[in-house]
C-alpha cells in the first residue's frame, strides 16, 4: 500500500468505528481525564518518571481539546487534506523509518492512562499494532472510599511497587497476592531485573496463546487467564514451557477459563440428590453383574495423628461396610506436598474413577489432575472453589454451632463465652457468627471472646481465654488426637483443674461418603456435571444428616432438651441461624426486614457480629499451615495484609 494511502486506511476504521458506536449509542470519542477528576486534581499528581506504557491501557485524553479527532480507539476521524492529516502521514512515516522515541506526556488514574502530549503518536502507535511506548507518567490517586474498583487498585499499585510490572491486569481483590503466592514471592520482596524479565517472557508467551484460541473473546483479562493457568500447574511450568505446551495445557483447561468468565461460577448443592429409582422393566429384567468402583481416599496427615483425617477416614471405612462389593476403597498418604501431583497420578493409574482429597491444601493437584484427566472425578473437601474440573465437599457446621451457641447461653452466668477457631476459610466465619447468636438469642447481651488456633495454636488460645476469666469455651470440632483428653474439643467448661466436655458437634462423613459413592454408581454424579457449566460445591447438613450434635453426659438434661428443640427445627427447615436482622461489629445493619440469609451470603461472610469481640487475623498473623490454608480457601480479608500503600 502506498503511504500516502495510509492515514485515509486509518481514517476508514475510524469513521466506521465511531458510526459502530453511535448506532450502539454509545460515546464515540475517547474519555477525557478532566470529566473524570477535577482538573485541580492533577496539580498534586505523583511524577512516577518515564516508563514503558502498555498501548491497552492508554485510553483517552487530559483535556477535551482535540476530543473530536479520534474515534474511542485513538484512530483518525478528520478528513483527508487537513494539517492534522498531513501531520498523521508524517509520523507514521517517521515511525516506519526509524521509530517514534519521543516519550508521551500521560496522566494515570486508576490504571489507566490520559494523553497530555502525544495524541498523534499515540493513534499511529496503535494503528501499527504497537505493544508500548515510552511516557513521562503522572499518577492521579483516587480517594480511598472503600470501594471494590479503588482497593483493586491499591492492590495493583502494591505489586506494581515492588515488580514494576504494569501491563498485567487483575479484575478481582487479592489476585495480585495470590500471583505473587503463586510465584512463591512474598509481600515487600522486590523484584530482580532477571525476574522481571522472566516474568515477561511468561507473559508474552501466554497472551499470545490465549489470544489465538480465541481468549480476548471473553471479559475476563489475560492477567485473569494466567493466574488461572498458574494455579494449576504452577508458575515454574508456565516459565518453562514453550508455545506448544502452553496452547496443549489451555486447550485442556478452557471451560476452567470460561468459567472465570460466568457471573455465577458456583453452584450449590444444598441436599443430596435422590437416588434414582429402577424401573419395572429393570427389576424384571435378568441382571447383569454390577462393575464396582474404585474410589481413592487421599490423606496428607496419617489418620492416628489427626482429628480431622481420623473422621475422613472413618467415613471412608463407614461407607466401604453399607456398600459392600459394590465399591473398592482405597488409601493413598502424601505427607510430601511436592509429591501431591505424583500421588493423584498413581491414583488413577490404579483405575480409580472416583478419589477424595480431604484437605483444601490438596486442591491445586486436585485441580491440575482433574484438568489432566477428565474421565476422572475429583472431588476436594473445601468449600466456594469456583473450578470447573474439581467439584468440593463440605458440611454447613454452622447448623451445628448456632445449637452450641444456644446450649452455651443458657448455661453461662457471666454473659462471657470463648470461641476458639481454626482458619480463616470459607464457612469458618459463618460457625462462629451463629454461635455468637444462638448465644446472644438464648441469653441477651452474652459477647463473645474470639481467639484463632492458627495464630497462637489451640492451648495458647484457649489459656488466653481463661486467662480473662471465661471457661464456657467452644474449641475445635474434633479433638487432635482421639485418646488425647489433653486437647479440648467442642463446647467444654474449662478450669485450670480439669476440662469438661458438655457437648460436641458431629462430621457425619461415613454418610456423606455414601450418598456421593452411590450418586457415583448410578450417574447421578456425571448428570450433574453435564447439566451445568458451573463448577459444583456439594454443602449439606443436618438435613441430610452429614452434621450433627452429640451431648455429654455432664450436660444438664434441661439444656439437652432446649437443644433438640433447635436441632429438630434444623432439620425440618423450620430454623433460620442467620435470620435478619442483626448487627455487624462496625455497626452495619444486615438485611433491614427479617428473612433468612441464602447460603452464598452465609459462605461469603467476611464480618463478625457485633457480640464478637475479636477480629479476623491478617495474613502475616497466620502459622505457616495456616497460610498455605488461606491460600486456597481464604476469605478475602484473610489474605490482605495491613498495611496501606502509600
Amino acid at each position: 500500500m502506498p503511504r500516502e494511502l495510509y492515514y485515509k486506511e486509518a481514517l476508514k476504521l475510524g469513521q466506521k468505528e465511531y458510526r459502530s458506536a453511535v448506532a450502539e449509542n454509545i460515546n464515540p470519542y475517547l474519555p477525557v481525564l478532566d470529566e473524570i477528576v477535577p482538573p485541580e486534581k492533577a496539580l498534586t499528581g505523583i511524577r512516577v518518571g518515564v516508563v514503558q506504557i502498555p498501548m491497552w491501557f492508554v485510553v483517552g485524553t487530559k483535556t477535551g481539546g482535540r476530543v473530536s479527532a479520534f474515534s474511542k480507539s485513538f484512530l483518525p476521524l478528520l478528513d483527508e487534506g487537513t494539517e492534522f492529516a498531513d501531520k498523521w502521514e508524517a509520523l507514521y512515516r517517521s515511525h516506519l523509518s526509524e521509530g517514534i522515541r519521543d516519550p508521551i506526556k500521560v496522566y494515570e488514574y486508576l490504571n489507566r492512562y490520559y494523553v497530555e502530549e502525544g495524541n498523534k503518536r499515540v493513534s499511529v502507535l496503535k494503528y501499527c499494532g504497537a505493544y508500548s511506548a515510552a511516557a513521562e507518567v503522572i499518577r492521579i490517586l483516587p480517594e480511598r472510599d472503600g470501594s471494590e474498583e479503588v482497593e483493586k487498585y491499591f492492590e495493583y499499585l502494591e505489586f506494581n511497587r515492588y515488580s514494576k510490572i504494569n501491563y498485567i491486569e487483575l479484575t478481582k481483590r487479592g489476585s495480585y497476592r495470590e500471583l505473587m503466592r503463586a510465584m512463591g514471592k512474598s509481600y515487600g520482596e522486590w523484584w530482580s531485573v532477571d525476574e522481571q524479565r522472566r516474568f515477561s517472557g511468561a507473559y508474552y508467551l501466554f497472551e499470545q496463546q490465549y489470544t489465538a484460541l480465541g481468549g480476548k473473546k471473553l471479559k475476563i483479562t489475560v492477567g485473569d487467564a494466567m493466574l488461572n493457568y498458574m494455579e494449576i500447574y504452577g508458575y515454574s511450568a508456565l516459565e518453562n514451557a514453550n508455545s506448544a505446551e502452553i496452547r496443549m495445557n489451555l486447550k485442556k483447561m478452557w471451560e476452567e477459563i470460561a468459567l472465570e468468565d460466568e457471573n455465577e461460577a458456583i453452584e450449590l448443592k444444598p441436599e443430596p440428590t435422590e437416588e434414582k429409582k429402577q424401573s419395572v422393566l429393570s427389576m424384571v429384567l435378568p441382571k447383569a453383574k454390577p462393575a464396582v468402583l474404585k474410589a481413592a481416599f487421599i490423606y496428607d496427615v496419617p489418620p492416628e495423628k489427626s482429628g480431622w483425617v481420623s473422621d475422613h477416614e472413618n467415613g471412608r471405612q463407614y461407607a466401604q461396610t453399607v456398600l459392600g462389593s459394590r465399591v473398592e476403597t482405597s488409601v493413598y498418604l502424601c505427607e510430601d506436598e511436592s509429591r501431591q501431583y505424583e500421588v493423584l497420578e498413581k491414583a488413577i493409574s490404579d483405575r480409580n474413577t472416583l478419589i477424595f482429597t480431604t484437605s483444601p491444601r490438596m486442591l491445586q493437584a486436585s485441580l491440575r489432575a482433574a484438568v489432566s484427566y477428565p474421565e476422572t472425578v475429583i472431588m476436594n473437601c473445601s468449600l466456594n472453589i469456583s473450578h470447573r474440573y474439581v467439584r468440593t465437599y463440605y458440611t454447613r457446621m454452622y447448623e451445628a454451632k448456632f445449637i452450641l451457641g444456644v446450649l452455651a447461653g443458657t448455661l453461662t452466668t457471666s454473659g462471657r463465652l470463648g470461641y476458639v477457631c481454626d482458619y480463616p476459610i470459607y464457612g469458618q466465619i459463618a460457625g462462629i457468627n451463629a454461635f455468637a447468636l444462638g448465644a446472644q438469642m438464648a441469653h441477651p447481651g452474652t459477647k463473645v471472646y474470639l481467639e484463632w488456633s492458627s495464630v497462637k495454636g489451640v492451648e495458647e488460645a484457649a489459656r488466653s481465654l481463661r486467662e480473662k476469666h471465661i471457661h464456657l469455651i467452644s474449641s475445635q470440632d474434633t479433638a487432635r488426637f482421639r485418646e488425647d483428653t489433653r486437647s479440648s474439643f467442642g463446647l467444654s467448661h474449662i478450669t485450670n483443674e480439669k476440662t469438661e466436655l458438655l457437648a460436641v458437634p458431629v462430621w457425619k462423613w461415613g454418610i456423606y461418603y455414601e450418598k456421593i459413592i452411590r450418586a457415583a454408581l448410578d450417574k447421578t454424579i456425571k448428570s450433574e456435571y453435564i447439566n451445568t457449566a458451573r463448577a459444583l460445591n456439594y454443602y449439606w447438613g443436618m438435613s441430610a444428616g452429614v452434621v450433627d450434635i452429640e451431648y455429654a453426659p455432664a450436660l444438664p438434661l434441661p439444656s439437652r432438651r432446649y437443644a433438640d428443640f433447635f436441632r429438630n427445627s434444623i432439620i425440618s427447615g423450620a430454623g433460620k441461624p442467620f435470620l435478619t436482622p442483626f448487627y455487624t461489629q462496625s455497626g452495619e445493619v444486615i438485611g433491614a426486614r427479617q428473612h433468612e440469609l441464602n447460603l452464598e451470603q452465609i459462605i461469603r461472610m467476611d464480618f463478625l457480629v457485633d457480640n464478637v469481640i475479636g477480629d479476623i487475623p491478617g495474613y502475616e498473623d497466620l502459622t505457616v499451615i495456616g497460610q498455605k490454608t488461606v491460600d486456597m480457601v481464604g476469605i478475602g480479608q484473610a489474605k490482605q495484609k495491613t498495611e496501606i500503600v502509600k
